[in-house]
């Protein structure tokens, strides 16, 4: 029997490899650096793209996909003989990807079974989703189970971050330069965290090292019930001994991403954050 296909979009800041091993067919959304625009991982890597951000003063910004380019992997599946694809896509509360993927849903209609799973979540969060949907395909399931297994894992995954710098927050005009002056004089580190498919903010720190360290207590404080946990960076020197930490609480293996272009135009170079499910 033909296996279902997972589809998810470029959000999701999976290594190419786990990708590549699980089948995973990815929907690039549109990255906008000044006057040129990217599709994201086909004409800007994540490094590309943050030697860009070095080298600008301008904000980045990104657009969904168009409906089409879902059709186009929703076709390939049924070329290929999938039986269905499940689609779990970025939060609809931050994108409209959602939307694109619900127009091509419809449009192959007749040709192939698909479904259309609200993430509730971004980068690793979404990525760890997607991972479980993919799992389940390959040992078997049928495209209600893994619609199913995404939804439940999406209402079970937290994702929390420490940003590094408030210079995007100026970059966009939310911020003066005078108040990014500031927090930067202040080393003030936003934390951040999605809640109900939203960025929320979770507070702030003084320093990096205190911002790590809140980071590894939200694991501490969910350890015993961590099923899969992913560390997520922003071009970050200090990502090896912050996994290490975190390896140190888990009784997993803790996978790392880098943040990309889609999610690293918001949060800017440094971010780091920790995305994990627990236990139902």
């Amino acid at each position: 029997m033909s296996s279902v296909q997972i589809v998810t979009d470029s959000s999701c800041d999976l290594p190419d490899d786990l990708v590549t091993q699980l089948g995973i067919r990815i929907v690039p959304l549109k990255i906008r650096i000044g006057q040129t625009e990217f599709i994201d991982r086909l004409e800007l890597t994540t490094d590309q793209f943050w030697e860009k951000c070095r080298q600008t003063d301008e904000l980045p910004s990104t657009a969904a996909p168009a409906p089409g380019a879902f059709i186009e992997e929703f076709q390939r599946a049924a070329a290929g003989g999938a039986s269905g694809v499940v689609a779990v896509v970025l939060s609809g509360e931050l994108s409209a990807t959602i939307e694109a993927a619900q127009q091509a849903a419809r449009e192959v209609e007749g040709d192939i079974e698909v479904r259309v799973v609200d993430s509730r979540t971004v980068t690793l969060g979404l990525g760890a989703v997607v991972v479980a949907a993919a799992r389940a395909a390959i040992a078997g399931a049928d495209i209600d189970q893994v619609s199913n297994i995404a939804t439940d894992s999406a209402a079970r995954t937290q994702v929390h971050a420490a940003l590094d710098t408030l210079e995007n927050l100026r970059k966009g005009g939310r911020i003066g330069a005078a108040g990014s002056l500031l927090g930067s004089l202040l080393s003030i580190k936003p934390l951040i965290e999605v809640r109900n498919g939203v960025v929320e903010p979770a507070g702030k720190q003084r320093t990096r090292s205190k911002a790590l360290n809140y980071l590894v207590g939200v694991v501490e404080e969910h350890a015993d019930r961590i099923e899969n946990i992913y560390v997520t960076h922003a071009a970050c020197d200090d990502v090896d001994s912050f996994v290490q930490r975190i390896e140190a609480l888990v009784q997993t293996e803790v996978l790392v991403g880098q943040v990309g272009p889609v999610v690293g135009a918001h949060a800017g170079i440094g971010t780091i954050g920790v995305a994990f499910q627990t236990a139902s």
